[in-house]
């Protein structure tokens, strides 16, 4: 009565999802059915062999959402009453695009995606979200289980080999960051210490007649971002609310620690690394949009007295060397730690010498954040082994407790693999498309495939290899709030949304015992139903708050 959230009731929207990672940069599209044979050829041909440019900024899962009644939607998280008054609305977000602007919710601008000469804000909600308080506080409390099971997976060579095994001889990029890795394991890790700065995402699955539950969308073990510009929505939010005359609402907003937890762990690595004068080098694509997320964790190392240097991956060859000692020098600055917001895309090894850098910083004594084996703990098919019986019990045998909880966010992942098995779960696709999501080894985003097109391809698959490079995933339903989203140069229009929450897990291993395990801090990102695909960049999913209740 009156309050600003009303508690969330009952809805049974259908969604397809896209497991892609931090991606960095790119645009978005939405998916639509797909019509004919050749569309079909096309689409599986840029899939397999890599011709998929990166079209998203963030990752969040791509979306298709069925008619619903308007009994299955939620009612408003803010009173009707303010919902449909433009006026207070226009006056409302007005106040937010300036305050994003005042704290550092910044994009470069898609006409000059290299210069800060011209900046906008990045997209946002208008209103924080309601999330319930048990769902998040669930998310936070398995991701140090998680944290514990990716790295737990990433020393246990014969598990990734025999899982992509049949990934790699499907996939290019999948088969090329494994010879990456084999070349690593036959020569010897250089170097002992690993630091991982993983995203577990999740969405809010609401099944008929049942409350909603926390389902895990996809893990990032490589490039996750937006913890700096995630960090700063908050105080927007606020300031909204304290100018609609909400101030006790305003204060429950709460704070996210994410860039403080990363570089937390980041500065830790740098410090067990050794060397006072060594820098932390951040690995970056040639488009930054999104840089100032980066800058913002830059900042924070710097405060710490912590050097740090953005290259990308073409420059490292040019100009970086590996001593004697495999220790990385770039410019002359030897680096302790090497982080990467690229290289999860085919995209970002433009030329072979990309790949020939890539391997230099494997083999050197830099920490790597991630290293090669935690790179690929992150592909769909590593998380679509995880499902399976006793794989779980398999690499934390101690802990039941941690199994449970990670099992409880899991949904059903298949590997459609030629085979009894294969064969089985794409008869069920093909005969129920809508209740699927095929999705191929990417990260990034906007390449999943649902519905229609999803039957078309299944249909198309013949062989053992184009089979190997997709796994199947159930559809996560949903629920759906309604909010208003701020986007430059777009009107300002209310939306029916889904939202998605990614928690943010910092840990560093050394030798063989975990120094440092976090929860580090949150990102929760919204996006209009109707959309099938895109991100952040794209101006299709923004960024938000929690509100919890």
């Amino acid at each position: 009565e009156g309050g600003l959230f009303a508690p969330p009731l009952g809805l049974e929207g259908k969604v397809a999802l896209n497991a892609g990672g931090g991606s960095e940069a790119g645009t978005g599209t939405a998916t639509g059915s797909s019509s004919g044979g050749s569309r079909m050829h096309s689409r599986v041909h840029s899939l397999i062999h890599s011709q998929v440019h990166s079209r998203v900024q963030s990752r969040l899962p791509s979306l298709s959402v069925p008619k619903r009644t308007e009994s299955e939607i939620l009612i408003p998280v803010v009173p009707d009453e303010v919902l449909l008054n433009s006026n207070l609305i226009q006056h409302l977000a007005l106040n937010a695009k300036d305050a994003a602007l005042l704290y550092g919710v910044l994009m470069r601008t898609k006409e000059d995606p290299n210069s800060s000469e011209t900046i906008s804000y990045a997209p946002f909600t208008l209103f924080p979200s309601p999330v319930p308080t048990s769902l998040f506080n669930q998310a936070f409390e398995v991701q140090q289980d998680f944290n514990l099971l990716v790295d737990k997976i990433s020393m246990d060579s014969e598990f990734l080999k025999n899982s992509l095994a049949s990934t790699a001889e499907a996939d290019e990029f999948t088969a090329r960051l494994f010879n990456i890795y084999t070349q690593v394991l036959d020569e010897g890790i250089a170097q002992s210490i690993t630091l991982g700065v993983n995203r577990s995402d999740y969405m809010f699955d609401k099944r008929p007649k049942l409350t909603a539950t926390l389902k895990q969308v996809e893990i990032n073990t490589i490039a996750a971002s937006f913890a700096g510009l995630a960090a700063r929505v908050p105080e927007v939010h606020r300031h909204v609310m304290n100018v609609w005359g909400k101030p006790d609402e305003a204060a429950k907003i709460l704070s996210n620690k994410a860039v403080k937890g990363i570089c937390k762990g980041i500065a830790r690595a740098w410090h067990l690394y050794g060397s006072p004068d060594a820098v932390v080098l951040f690995l970056v694509e040639k488009i930054s949009r999104n840089i100032f997320d980066q800058r913002c964790l830059e900042m924070e190392l710097w405060k710490k007295n912590v050097q740090v240097i953005r290259r990308q991956m073409y420059e490292i060859y040019e100009r970086g060397i590996m001593d004697d000692n495999k220790k990385l020098f770039v410019d002359g600055n030897e680096v302790a730690v090497a982080y990467f917001r690229t290289g999860y895309s085919p995209d970002d090894y433009t030329c072979d010498e990309c790949w020939i850098a890539r391997l230099m910083i494997e083999r050197s004594m830099a920490i790597k954040c991630p290293n090669i084996a935690t790179h690929l703990v992150g592909t769909k098919k590593i998380q679509q082994e995880l499902v399976r019986e006793g794989v779980l019990e398999k690499f934390l045998p101690d802990d039941p407790a941690a199994v449970e909880r990670i099992r409880a966010t899991f949904v059903g992942l298949y590997s459609i693999d030629e085979g009894p098995e294969g064969d089985e779960i794409i008869a069920k696709a093909l005969a129920d498309p809508e209740s699927y999501v095929l999705k191929p080894q990417r990260e990034g985003g906007g390449n999943n495939i649902f519905g229609e097109e999803l039957r078309q391809i299944l249909g198309g698959i013949k062989d053992k290899a184009l089979r190997s490079a997709f796994i199947l995933m159930d559809r996560i339903k949903p629920q759906v709030v309604k909010n208003y989203l701020l986007q430059s140069g777009a009107a300002v229009k209310l939306s029916d949304c889904v939202v998605e929450l990614g928690v943010f897990g910092v840990y560093i291993r050394n030798c063989n015992r975990l120094s440092m395990n976090l929860s580090a801090g949150h990102l929760l990102r919204t996006k209009r139903t109707e959309f099938a695909d895109g991100g952040v960049a794209a101006g299709v999913a923004v960024l938000d708050t929690p509100y919890l209740i």
